[in-house]
């Protein structure tokens, strides 16, 4: 048997107890002693630079440098440039040598996040740096030998980018040596208690504030809601509260109301595919029989469909927008447009 510490998570800043989360911590301390590419897989705000950290500090390259680099926030030649380095008057702006996080992160790791934002020009870059162990700074001939590990993260699936042609397949066979996929909150919910209690913990200190307390409601409420900020957005909404609170305890007024009005969690399963597909049919066969030969009647009758289905949602959400928008597989402000396309007023 394996000792009760190996059990617990690989480093303190994690917190969770779960059977999805025991999993990723086996794999992150299985893969941390190894050199290999390590794919992290997981929703926006899942703790994906969490593992990447934990494997880094738990293997050989520990004492060395943790580069982190957000392939999404930065256009292409901005990219290049922060990760290969550039040379004086490469381009417009390059007033001197710059050291890219590559080299930076040599006998380390570097972090690279949201790599499916990556072009397919510093796709190639990047193979051959993971291939070969060298690359060019931009507007440089000499080549530079690195010996850095490349952990790597993507919130989209990255094989689905590959069938898309927008990500090499090459490239996702060398990054995926070993993926983790790390779990929503919705399928940790077990984990709640002990996040809030730790961010509760971090807040009330850089606040100086005493908010120990948390109020069976809110708790329910936090519980049953279907999370998709993950747990950065329970972070938030847990500082929001140690700030709001007038006394040491976290109460359901003090969450907001997407989150105070799930009841029981049932805005996420009242209205399922079934109920979709038997309401479809019924405006399908209704517009039908309303529509003279002479209409557009494939529009109407799509229009007609997305406006009772989206009545339909909203009814069955106490008109939550964001619950609505999860629950019909669109973003928030597309289901605002089409709110306001349709006529739909709020609550």
């Amino acid at each position: 048997m394996h000792s009760s510490q190996n059990s617990g998570p690989p480093t303190p800043e994690i917190i969770g107890s779960s059977p999805a989360m025991q999993d990723v911590y086996r794999l992150t301390r299985k893969v941390a002693p190894s050199n290999a590419s390590v794919l992290l897989l997981g929703e926006s705000g899942t703790g994906k630079e969490l593992i990447a950290t934990a494997i880094h500090r738990l293997s050989h390259r520990g004492n060395g440098p943790f580069v982190k680099v957000n392939c999404g926030a930065l256009n292409e030649s901005l990219l290049e440039s922060e990760l290969f380095g550039h040379v004086r008057g490469s381009f417009t702006g390059a007033v001197a040598n710059r050291t890219g996080r590559f080299e930076a992160a040599h006998t380390g790791t570097i972090f690279l996040d949201e790599i499916n934002s990556t072009s397919s020009h510093l796709q190639v870059k990047l193979l051959r740096v993971l291939q070969e162990r060298e690359f060019e700074r931009v507007g440089d001939t000499q080549t530079n030998r690195v010996d850095t590990r490349v952990i790597a993260a993507s919130n989209r699936n990255l094989l689905d980018e590959v069938n898309a042609e927008r990500f090499r397949e090459d490239l996702y066979w060398r990054l995926n040596v070993v993926p983790i996929v790390i779990p929503p909150l919705r399928e940790r919910r077990e984990d709640i208690p002990q996040l809030v209690t730790h961010f509760l913990r971090i807040y009330n200190e850089e606040n100086d504030r005493y908010v120990v307390h948390i109020e069976a409601a809110a708790m329910e409420a936090l519980h049953d809601y279907h999370w998709p900020g993950n747990v950065r957005e329970l972070q938030n909404y847990v500082e929001r509260a140690v700030v709001m609170a007038e006394t040491d305890e976290l109460t359901v007024e003090l969450i907001p109301d997407v989150v105070a009005s799930t009841e029981s969690g049932s805005g996420d399963t009242d209205l399922q595919g079934a109920d979709i597909e038997s309401l479809i049919r019924q405006v399908v066969q209704k517009g039908i029989a309303e529509a003279s030969e002479t209409d557009a009647l494939h529009e109407i009758i799509v229009n007609r469909v997305e406006r009772e289905l989206i009545l339909q949602v909203m009814e069955q959400t106490s008109n939550i927008q964001t619950k609505a928008a999860a629950i019909m597989g669109i973003n928030r402000n597309t289901l605002h447009k089409k709110l306001k396309e349709f006529g739909i007023d709020g609550p």
